[in-house]
């Protein structure tokens, strides 16, 4: 009687972390190039009370065995990658990525971090920077006097300075992708880190090697849908209502049996 105790137990414990995985996809549903998470949930070891195949009497084999399951627990949270939509922004800083692929952009300790939010800015040195400041790896600097910039769908960053008519190239874009994009390590601020489980970046010129292409006036959504999210909510709090329900079932039996 008292496994069932933990047993439900382990299952709130799992509707818990399901709905704190829920929670934060609805906190970040206007976040751009945010990614979605689920939680991954596994069944724990059994207490083996009848082996499977035994000999139940001579020349006689047990069909089934009798197995009692201690319960569930939360594994992994996988992220999923698929496109969200593309909004104008008319802002010739905001690029999107309309397919495979990561802007790289360059940390404080020298390291590469990767992301879909492409809502850049220009810093004090005309550098192209993330909302957090940090600049792209292209190293895209555009001169004091640019009137306007524009980017190619291959990624070509070019400006118009004053008395020209011709625009001045400024930078490539290179894109990055990963064999094992839901292996990325979230680091917040839209980025995310190479691991062991991602495997080493592939990266190349937007919309070749597989690549997406690049939007320029364009952001991309996050990828959360609401309804989905609000349906799982709903699932979740059943879940967890039926584990206290067999606990409150299991205290009582316990009551009863100890008045005998």
């Amino acid at each position: 009687m008292m496994n069932s105790l933990m047993i439900a137990k382990t299952g709130m414990t799992a509707q818990q972390t399901q709905l704190d995985v829920i929670s934060n996809n609805l906190a970040n549903v206007s976040t751009n190039g945010f990614k979605r998470s689920n939680a991954v949930f596994e069944d724990l070891m059994y207490q083996n009370l009848r082996q499977v195949g035994a000999n139940a009497a001579e020349q006689a084999e047990l069909p089934t065995g009798l197995q009692v399951g201690l319960g569930v627990r939360t594994v992994a949270t996988s992220r999923q990658f698929t496109q969200g939509s593309l909004q104008q922004s008319g802002n010739a800083l905001d690029l999107a990525v309309n397919g495979a692929g990561f802007f790289q952009v360059e940390m404080p300790d020298g390291t590469t971090a990767y992301t879909r939010d492409g809502s850049f800015q220009l810093d004090a040195q005309g550098r192209m920077v993330t909302s957090s400041g940090f600049p792209l790896s292209a190293g895209i600097t555009l001169p004091p006097e640019t009137t306007s910039i524009t980017v190619s769908s291959s990624g070509v960053v070019s400006a118009k300075l004053p008395g020209t008519t011709q625009l001045q190239q400024v930078g490539v874009l290179e894109l990055a992708n990963f064999i094992n994009a839901p292996g990325l390590e979230p680091l917040g601020q839209n980025l995310f880190r190479e691991s062991v489980a991602s495997g080493n970046p592939i990266t190349g010129t937007p919309g070749t090697q597989g690549m997406g292409t690049v939007m320029q006036g364009y952001t991309e959504a996050s990828n959360v849908n609401v309804v989905q999210e609000l349906v799982s909510m709903i699932q979740t709090q059943r879940a967890y209502e039926m584990n206290s329900k067999a606990i409150q079932t299991s205290d009582q039996m316990l009551q009863r049996l100890s008045q005998l």
